[in-house]
């Protein structure tokens, strides 16, 4: 099933030599190094829409030495790297399309040093979010970016991730404060210091951060951490439209009420999540808040939005501090990806995601879901309404072509809508393969700059070449 229309023209003027690469690899790491099918059939996209194109070998790295030999051969004979995490990424990531190495940084999952005093966290790219809030359980400090999967914080930080803490806490961009980065000439550079802010030079920082493993392959991240809140309380409301949940969040964020977490769930969806996960929500639009502080505080917000939800008719608001049946909700609304393909086995799930200004957030998604009524497509939303951003979950029979042409022009239309409202065709799941052809619509004559960027910091173009440009 072809989804994506893929233009690798800024990559095929470079010359790739993947078979010298192997033989060297092969000789400096031995059993690290692994070109068996099963093995490569793992470090591609399998999370994903976008066919699977296996890299021709794989070097399991276990320090950042093993990583820097790697890129070391592979740029002396011009081969691909693309570096791999858990493997959770949406739109191709992990593909070799032009063949080459996959390194895998599982192993580099370390957590080096954790600063309480000063609310940092060193670690490696392999440890995962979860692993990360287990082991600062005792801290009294959290990690709050929750892209729902089990991420690695690598992973995270190459895509730009967010997730549903993201309207509190913002996204990985807001809260790496340093990297340490191999190069595509195989030096190790650290883009920062630790200190919470610098005006010293270009922020290599941010820049690396998004950059999908095309400008380098990151060894260390250093990370903001947060207090864990006093009381956390968990909420849900339903309302009779997708319009009035969405105009209830806008005016949320706009009075200042500062939730944690607030999720839109449609009926779709609702309906998805009561099956798969045996609740027994309202199938009616449903917004999942979460309130983060004291006990009078969260007590207060919660009460502020129940007021606001009433104005746009929000009924059945229901709110609880008891930590069972918030990680019951929480569990459900992570769990969205299995129910939405419980909903419909026999077809292929397509992920996407946009995020537009969140004054124009509901006139986007009700749009949206008039294209997909208009056209016979089942496709889900959810979405981390307080910053604008939401994903459509379409199902898609692939042996009806004829959906396969209506699901292709309608994530067409999906991205230019939201673009057109000034927003992104992107909000988290990063460019990869999948939203390569719609950078130029949305950045316009920067897209020629990051060509520039690109071509100083990687000129054999070895670094996960065939994403973003």
């Amino acid at each position: 099933m072809t989804i994506l229309k893929v233009n690798n023209s800024f990559y095929e003027k470079f010359q790739y030599n993947v078979n010298s690469a192997i033989k060297d690899l092969q000789k400096e790491f031995g059993q690290q190094f692994s070109t068996s099918q099963s093995v490569r059939e793992q470090h591609t996209s399998t999370t994903t829409v976008h066919k699977p194109e296996l890299p021709d070998g794989v070097v399991f790295a276990y320090n950042k030495n093993d990583v820097q030999k790697t890129v070391r051969i592979c740029h002396e004979h011009g081969c691909p790297i693309i570096p791999f995490g858990v493997g959770s990424s949406l739109e191709g990531h992990l593909n070799a399309n032009f063949g080459g190495v996959s390194i895998d940084m599982n192993n580099l999952n370390n957590i080096i040093e954790v600063h309480p005093e000063d609310s940092t966290v060193t670690v490696q790219p392999g440890v995962t979010r979860e692993q990360l809030n287990t082991y600062l359980r005792d801290t009294g400090l959290f990690f709050p970016i929750d892209p729902g999967a089990n991420a690695s914080i690598g992973g995270m930080t190459s895509t730009r991730a967010s997730g549903t803490n993201a309207v509190r806490y913002g996204t990985m961009k807001d809260n790496v404060i340093s990297l340490e980065v191999v190069m595509a000439n195989g030096e190790i550079i650290k883009t920062a210091s630790r200190a919470r802010k610098s005006s010293a030079g270009y922020d290599l920082t941010r820049l690396l951060v998004g950059s999908e493993g095309t400008l380098g392959i990151i060894t260390e991240i250093t990370l903001k951490l947060y207090g864990i809140p006093e009381e956390i309380g968990a909420g849900r409301c339903t309302f009779s439209s997708v319009k009035d949940a969405t105009d209830a969040v806008i005016m949320t964020i706009q009075a200042g009420i500062p939730v944690a977490r607030i999720e839109l769930l449609d009926i779709a969806q609702v309906k998805a999540v009561n099956n798969y996960s045996k609740l027994n929500l309202p199938e009616a639009p449903l917004l999942l808040l979460e309130f983060h502080g004291s006990k009078s505080s969260v007590k207060e917000q919660s009460e502020l939005f129940n007021e606001i939800s009433k104005d746009f008719g929000g009924n059945n608001f229901e709110w609880s501090s008891s930590v069972e049946e918030r990680n019951k909700l929480w569990k459900a609304r992570h769990d969205v990806y299995y129910a939405v393909k419980a909903s419909r086995p026999e077809a292929e799930y397509i992920a996407t995601d946009v995020c537009v200004p969140i004054s124009r957030l509901s006139e986007c998604i009700m749009e949206t879901i008039e294209d997909m009524e208009k056209n016979n497509l089942y496709g889900p939303i959810v979405g981390h309404v307080g910053d604008g951003n939401f994903h459509v979950q379409l199902m898609i029979d692939p042996k009806i072509q004829k959906e396969v042409d209506v699901a292709n022009d309608f994530l067409e239309r999906l991205a230019h809508r939201a673009i057109n409202m000034d927003g992104t065709c992107t909000g988290e799941h990063g460019v990869g393969q999948g939203k390569k052809q719609y950078l130029l619509d949305e950045l316009g004559p920067a897209v020629d700059f990051m060509k520039l960027i690109k071509q100083e910091l990687d000129p054999k173009g070895i670094m996960n070449p065939g994403k973003i440009l």
